[in-house]
């Protein structure tokens, strides 16, 4: 057995003997033949927040390292693009602390495929933004947390523009993605390769998510109550979600 299967075996006996296990908020789906893991949660009942390193400045880097001092760990997902040395690629905030500032230079990679955006959290209300909208609403109140990340999937309830249908790129992908009332966080992480038109659809028309922001590739991994999936490699930002 190995430590994935050992961690969801406990995951499972706790979550059981608790009565509330990942299922409640994570469920399986297919989206146009491929299998997908997605996690919804309605912001008002649960506490999100970004995490980068611990308390002794050592970084996480990867999610089966947090544990329940922020509430109980409902579930927990790499949460964007970083460095060779795990740092953030752009905007970091933790605990209302800017750590990293926002950046809209343009470049290669996923990242500059622009428009880019920042997930955020602050007083209790969670959001997507395209990076130059952040900029002049967002970036004049702090948030508590925020990561950013791209290219954007869903932009105010359209596509990215620069998405190929027959686009041969086809890689794992995980994302987040808020309603348009801001009311309900989507999260999901596919299990096979996909597209990012196709992965951008899957926010857009089956989790009417108004805006969503890819996070990541092939390193991409997800933690829930009896539920893990992804890659054990050391990641930079992580996203978790706490019951309150």
């Amino acid at each position: 057995m190995n430590l994935s299967s050992i961690w969801d075996f406990f995951a499972s006996l706790f979550c059981a003997f608790l009565g509330t296990c990942a299922a409640d908020h994570c469920r399986v789906e297919n989206w146009r033949g491929v299998d997908h893991t997605i996690c919804s949660f309605a912001v008002a009942e649960v506490t999100v927040r970004t995490h980068w390193k611990d308390a002794d400045g050592k970084i996480y880097g990867h999610p089966s390292r947090l544990s329940d001092a922020d509430g109980r760990l409902l579930m927990a997902m790499n949460g964007g693009m970083y460095h060779d040395d795990l740092g953030p690629v752009g905007l970091y905030v933790e605990e209302g602390k800017q750590k990293k500032a926002l950046s809209t230079k343009g470049g290669y990679g996923n990242f500059h495929l622009l428009p880019n955006g920042v997930f955020w959290v602050r007083n209790g209300k969670a959001g997507v933004t395209e990076t130059g909208a952040y900029r002049k609403r967002v970036a004049g109140k702090m948030p508590d947390f925020a990561t950013q990340s791209g290219p954007m999937l869903v932009i105010d309830g359209k596509r990215h523009p620069r998405f190929l249908k027959n686009s041969d790129s086809r890689k794992i992908r995980n994302g987040v993605g808020v309603s348009n009332d801001g009311k309900r966080l989507h999260i999901a992480i596919s299990h096979g390769t996909v597209t990012f038109w196709d992965f951008g659809d899957l926010f857009k028309d089956r989790l009417q998510a108004h805006n969503a922001l890819f996070l990541d590739g092939t390193v991409s991994t997800i933690r829930a109550e009896g539920l893990s999936r992804g890659s054990w490699r050391a990641v930079g930002p992580l996203i978790g979600v706490y019951a309150k």
